[in-house]
C-alpha cells in the first residue's frame, strides 16, 4: 500500500444517499477522487468510484479447491497406502467415507486462504503502518471523500465549490 503524503482536501457528507449522487457528478466535472471512507459499506459505490469488480471470488474457489485436493490426498495416501485400514468391513480408500473431512478441509483452507489474501491485498500484517486517518468521525457517522490535489488539474476552490454543491456539509484541507 502507496504511503500517503501531499495535500488532500476532504469532503464530510452526512448521508450515505448524498454521497453516492455526489461521486459521479464530481468525476463528471472532473475531480479525480482517491477515496471515499463510511462507516458502513455502500451498495454501488464502488462502481461510481470506477473501480472494477473484484475477483475474489475466485481465490475463494481457488483455496477450496486446494483444499479439497490436499485433504483427499492426505486420507487416500495414509488409509490406503502408508497405513491401509479395514474399518467396519469397507475398503481403505472410501471416497465416501472421507466426505465429511474433505468438507471440512476445504473450509478450512479457504478461510485461512481468504484471510492471507485479505492481509496480503490491503497491506496490512506485521511490519506495516496504518494511514492516518482523514476524518475521525469516518468511523462513527460521517461520509469522507478524500480527494489529492497533485492528481486533479482543479483549483482547490474549484474542487471545494463542486463538493459544496454536490452536498458536502464541510470541506477540509488535510497534509500529510
Amino acid at each position: 500500500m502507496a504511503e500517503l503524503s501531499g495535500k488532500y482536501l476532504v469532503g464530510v457528507f452526512d448521508d450515505d444517499d448524498t454521497v453516492l449522487h455526489a461521486v459521479p457528478k464530481l468525476r463528471k466535472a472532473g475531480v479525480k477522487i482517491k477515496e471515499v471512507y463510511s462507516p458502513f459499506p455502500i451498495h454501488g459505490l464502488d462502481e461510481a468510484l470506477g473501480h472494477p469488480r473484484t475477483r475474489i471470488g475466485i481465490a475463494a474457489f481457488m483455496f477450496g479447491v486446494t483444499g479439497c485436493c490436499a485433504v483427499l490426498t492426505l486420507m487416500i495416501w495414509t488409509m490406503g497406502y502408508d497405513w491401509p485400514m479395514i474399518i467396519g468391513g469397507k475398503d481403505p480408500i472410501s471416497i465416501p467415507n472421507y466426505i465429511p473431512i474433505t468438507f471440512e478441509g476445504t473450509v478450512l483452507f479457504t478461510a485461512f486462504g481468504m484471510v492471507t489474501t485479505f492481509l496480503i491485498s490491503n497491506g496490512l500484517g506485521p511490519g506495516t503502518h496504518f494511514h492516518p486517518r482523514f476524518d475521525v468521525r469516518a468511523t462513527d457517522n460521517k461520509f469522507i471523500m478524500a480527494i489529492e490535489m497533485s492528481r486533479n488539474s482543479m483549483t482547490e476552490e474549484e474542487i471545494s465549490r463542486a463538493l459544496k454543491d454536490s452536498g458536502a456539509e464541510e470541506v477540509n484541507i488535510k497534509q500529510f
